[in-house]
């Protein structure tokens, strides 16, 4: 029973807010202009600085494990190349394959996954996570931009020079690249900069829930259903099956599994539906994976907590 109320405690809280998002949404209090605002506020602004705030005041050989961050790689890797198959098998059209792909891959680390580590560790394993969403942002990056460009017929328009450009200017690699000083040689922050990056951070988690809950769209859910539930089915129960067991084969326990779980058990994030649409790719399917893969998530989570905490590896 303790393993369930763990589990609840968890993951209820994060959900509450996104619930929160669909009814403000529902009752008019926001709307699209806000989802998109906050987005910008969010990715360029607030979680950098949380990103920053957490990297700068951990020395960063404690936070950093060579062996993670190989078994993050292969991992992520691994199932890219598993959703393409999968895709050709399911899939007849390109833009489906593109979203397709992108969808079963492609976590929601930053905003939900945060939001569950915080929740399960507490502020001081943010720094652990931090590492790890660096490590997973430029993968994401390019393997989404092969995936929605490939299957398109499209391979003469990659721009390898482009995709590198949009990796190094990314906020949270930036966010990365300022801390490192700061942890590697011990820097201080003057308390007015600290307290003022303290305050942006702490816009991160609940400002991007409300915007992820209100971002949520029921209107076409019952399209593309057969791809939608395997895309689900791929991110939220094979991937994190496959990842985490390959971490504990590897000695992960405690914290560290607990986040690379968080990580492969992560919904869909909201920026594959953004990037399928600005692409060219089947938008309606990629918006559907989101919205049912993070409902659905609701439950693999908790069941994946309960589960890694009744064996101890939690």
């Amino acid at each position: 029973m303790s393993n369930l109320i763990f589990a609840g405690n968890v993951v209820a809280p994060v959900f509450i807010i996104i619930f929160l998002g669909i009814i403000l949404r529902r009752r008019g209090i926001v709307n699209e202009q806000f989802n998109t605002l906050t987005s910008k506020v969010v990715f360029n602004v607030a979680l950098p600085a949380m990103i920053f705030k957490e990297l700068s005041s951990f020395p960063l050989n404690e936070i950093l494990h060579p062996s993670q961050v190989l078994l993050v790689v292969i991992s992520l890797l691994v199932m890219f190349l598993f959703s393409w198959i999968v895709s050709a098998w399911l899939c007849h059209d390109g833009r489906d394959r593109g979203a397709f792909i992108q969808g079963s891959f492609r976590g929601n680390f930053a905003i939900l996954g945060f939001a569950l580590v915080r929740n399960a560790y507490g502020e001081e394993a943010l720094g652990g996570a931090a590492i790890v969403l660096a490590i997973i942002m430029p993968i994401y990056n390019i393997l989404s931009v092969i995936a929605l460009t490939v299957p398109l017929q499209q391979e003469k328009q990659i721009e390898f020079v482009r995709i590198l450009k949009t990796v190094a200017t990314n906020p949270l690699i930036l966010a990365l690249l300022c801390a490192l000083p700061f942890s590697l040689f011990d820097i201080p922050l003057h308390p007015i900069f600290s307290q003022s990056i303290q305050y942006l951070a702490a816009l991160t988690l609940p400002l991007a829930l409300i915007s992820l809950g209100s971002s949520l769209s029921f209107h076409s859910i019952r399209q593309d259903r057969k791809l939608t539930i395997a895309a689900t089915i791929i991110k939220l129960v094979i991937m994190p099956c496959v990842g985490v067991a390959a971490a504990v084969l590897a000695g992960f326990r405690g914290q560290e599994l607990g986040i690379l779980f968080f990580m492969f058990a992560a919904p869909t994030a909201i920026a594959s539906y953004i990037m399928a649409e600005v692409m060219g790719s089947n938008g309606r399917l990629a918006g559907n994976i989101v919205l049912v893969s993070t409902i659905a998530s609701l439950f693999t989570l908790s069941l994946g907590i309960f589960l890694l905490r009744l064996f101890n590896y939690f």
